[in-house]
C-alpha cells in the first residue's frame, strides 16, 4: 500500500529539495497541499473516512500547515474534524500554514478550531483525545531537536494514551528526524506518512518503534530539483558563521597559480573566494609579479614564491609549509604548462594528497595531471575542466554539446570522477558536477560567462566553499550554481558585457538575492 519508500535523506537535504523545488517554480504552498491532501488520501486507503471523529494537533510551523490541509481535506470526505492549535495563531511561523490556518478556521460547520497554548488550556480537552478515531500528529517537524515543551509534551502523552489510531505526518513529533534519536516523549504512530523519501532517522533501529508503518507519498516535488542546482544546493554547503567566531576559524584558502604573464587569474580566485564569505585567502605566486597582485586588492595576503617568472619545484617547500595552515586550496589558474612547472604541480599535489588537504586542481594543474592522474588517488578534490582539459586530461573526447546534450555526456564523465577519486565538475553551457555516483547539472548562465576569468572565479568559489567545511561534491555543486546566478544578475543589469571583475563583485548580491 502506498509509494515504495525511496533513499532516505537528511532533514538537511530535504530542505534543500524544497529549497531547488520552489526555484524550479513549485511554491512551499503547494507542497504543503500535496502533503496535506496526500495524508488524508493515506488514512483513506486504510479506512472509511466518512463519519470518523478526526482530531488534528497542530503547532506553529509548516508541519501545522500540512495539517491544517489535513483537516480540510477530511472535513470534505464526511469526516469529522477538530483541530488544536498548540500556540496562538499570531504565532504560526511561516505565510504558508498561516493562509492553510485561516482557511480552516473558517470552516464553522465542518471543522472545529481550538486553541490550547498552554498545558492547562489543554487539559480542558481530554474528550477530544477519549472520542477521537484518529488523532493526526501535525506538532513538530524535521527541524525539532531537543526535550518536547509543554504544551506538546502533555499533548504527545495524552494522544498516546488514547485508544485512537494514530498517525504522524512526516516524522513523529519527538523523533529527531537526521538520527532517529528520541526525544524523552515522542508520539507513538501506527502510521507515519512523510513526504518525498523517509528522513534519515526513520529508518534508524532506535525510532522504528514509534513509527508504525511508513509510507512515503509524493507531494510533487519535480525530480528536477534533485537533478538541476539549486539554491539548495548553497544552503547545503555554504554554513551560516557563528556569532562568536574570529578571523580565521571561516575559512582560510590558499590560492596557488600565475606566471610572468598571467598575474590576474589567482587574484580573480582569491577574491572570488573572500566575496564568497571566507575569512583569508593567501596567494602564492611567483616572486616576479608579487606586486602586480598586491595591487589588485589590498584584502589579498601574498606570498612570494622562490621561482621568479613561474612556479618550479623549489617552491614546494614553502607551499608544504603554507599547505599545513590552510583549510584548503587551489591550484592551477595562470601557472603556464613548461615541464618545469607541470613538474611542481605533480609534486604540490602528492603532497596535498597525503596531507588529505580538500583541494581545486583547475586550469593548468589538471593539463599536469593529465601526466599522472595518480597524484590526486586519496585527494578529496574538485577537478574542473572545460572538455578541451578533460581530453587532457583523459584522453577522451566527449560529444558536442547541444539541448540535452549533458545526457550523452554525463555517462563519460562519471565514469572519469570514479576512476580518478575525485568530483569533477566539466564546465560547459551545461555544467556537469559528479562524483561518480550522485551527479547535478548546472543549467542556468548565459554566454556572457565565456568572458575570460570567469572559470578563476568559479574555482575560487569551489575552493572557498571547501575551506568552510563542504565535501567536495556539494562544494561544486553550489559553487556552479552561485557562478551562474551572479552571471545572470549581471546580464539582467548589464547585458553580457561584463568582465570576470564584475562576477566577483556581484557574488556577495547573488548570495544576499538567495537569502544567505
Amino acid at each position: 500500500m502506498g509509494e515504495e519508500v525511496g533513499t532516505p535523506l537528511s532533514p538537511e537535504e530535504i530542505r534543500a529539495v524544497d529549497m531547488n523545488a520552489e526555484f524550479l517554480g513549485v511554491s512551499r504552498l503547494q507542497l504543503m497541499e500535496n502533503a496535506g491532501r496526500g495524508v488524508v488520501d493515506a488514512l483513506n486507503r486504510r479506512q472509511d473516512l466518512r463519519s470518523k471523529s478526526i482530531l488534528v494537533l497542530a503547532h506553529t510551523g509548516n508541519k501545522g500547515g500540512d495539517g491544517f490541509v489535513s483537516a480540510r481535506h477530511a472535513a470534505s470526505l464526511g469526516a469529522k474534524v477538530s483541530v488544536v492549535l498548540l500556540a496562538k495563531p499570531d504565532q504560526i511561523s511561516t505565510e504558508e500554514a498561516r493562509s492553510n490556518f485561516l482557511a480552516v478556521a473558517k470552516m464553522r460547520y465542518s471543522v472545529n478550531v481550538l486553541t490550547a497554548p498552554t498545558e492547562s488550556e489543554l487539559k480542558l480537552l481530554g474528550d477530544l483525545f477519549g472520542s477521537a478515531d484518529i488523532i493526526v500528529d501535525a506538532m513538530l517537524g524535521t527541524g525539532s531537536k531537543g526535550i518536547l515543551r509543554e504544551p506538546i509534551r502533555t499533548a504527545v502523552r495524552m494522544a498516546n494514551a488514547s485508544e485512537a489510531f494514530r498517525v504522524a505526518i512526516d516524522v513523529p513529533t519527538g523523533i529527531d528526524a537526521g538520527s532517529g534519536e528520541v526525544m524523552g516523549d515522542a508520539f507513538r504512530a501506527q502510521l507515519t506518512v512523510t513526504h518525498h523519501k523517509p528522513k534519515t532517522g526513520l529508518v534508524q533501529g532506535i525510532s522504528k518503534e514509534f513509527i508504525g508503518e511508513l509510507e512515503a507519498i509524493s507531494i510533487g516535488v519535480p525530480p528536477e530539483a534533485e537533478i538541476f542546482a539549486g539554491p539548495g544546493d548553497i544552503y547545503l554547503a555554504l554554513k551560516p558563521r557563528k556569532a562568536h567566531s574570529h578571523k580565521g576559524d571561516n575559512g582560510r584558502l590558499l590560492v596557488v597559480g600565475g606566471s610572468a604573464r598571467y598575474t590576474g587569474a589567482p587574484a580573480l580566485a582569491a577574491m572570488a573566494a573572500l566575496r564568497t564569505g571566507i575569512d583569508l585567502a593567501v596567494v602564492a605566486v611567483p616572486s616576479s609579479i608579487v606586486h602586480e597582485v598586491r595591487g589588485y586588492s589590498p584584502d589579498l595576503i601574498v606570498l612570494p614564491l622562490p621561482s621568479r617568472e613561474e612556479m618550479t619545484s623549489e617552491s614546494l617547500g614553502i607551499l608544504t609549509e603554507e599547505v599545513s595552515r590552510a583549510d584548503a586550496v587551489v591550484v592551477g589558474m595562470g601557472l603556464g604548462t613548461s615541464s618545469e612547472t607541470s613538474k611542481a604541480v605533480l609534486g604540490l599535489l602528492k603532497i596535498l594528497s597525503g596531507t588529505k588537504k580538500p583541494t581545486v586542481i583547475d586550469a593548468d594543474a589538471i593539463k599536469a595531471l593529465g601526466a599522472d592522474p595518480a597524484a590526486v588517488r586519496g585527494l578529496p578534490s574538485v577537478i574542473t575542466p572545460h572538455a578541451g582539459e578533460f581530453a587532457a586530461l583523459t584522453g577522451v573526447r566527449l560529444p558536442e554539446e547541444k539541448e540535452d546534450g549533458w545526457k550523452e555526456r554525463l555517462p563519460i564523465v562519471k565514469e572519469w570522477a570514479s576512476r580518478l577519486g575525485s568530483t569533477v565538475l566539466l564546465k560547459s553551457r551545461y555544467d556537469i558536477i559528479t562524483d561518480g555516483a550522485a551527479f547535478r547539472i548546472k543549467n542556468i548562465g548565459n554566454p556572457g560567462l565565456t568572458t575570460g576569468g570567469t572559470g578563476d572565479v568559479l574555482a575560487g568559489i569551489t575552493g572557498a566553499l571547501l575551506s568552510r567545511g563542504a565535501t567536495p561534491f556539494r562544494a561544486a555543486v553550489a559553487a556552479s550554481f552561485l557562478n551562474s546566478y551572479a552571471g545572470d544578475l549581471l546580464e539582467r543589469e548589464m547585458g553580457q558585457r561584463f568582465t570576470a571583475r564584475d562576477l566577483v563583485d556581484a557574488l556577495p548580491v547573488a548570495l544576499k538575492d538567495l537569502g544567505f
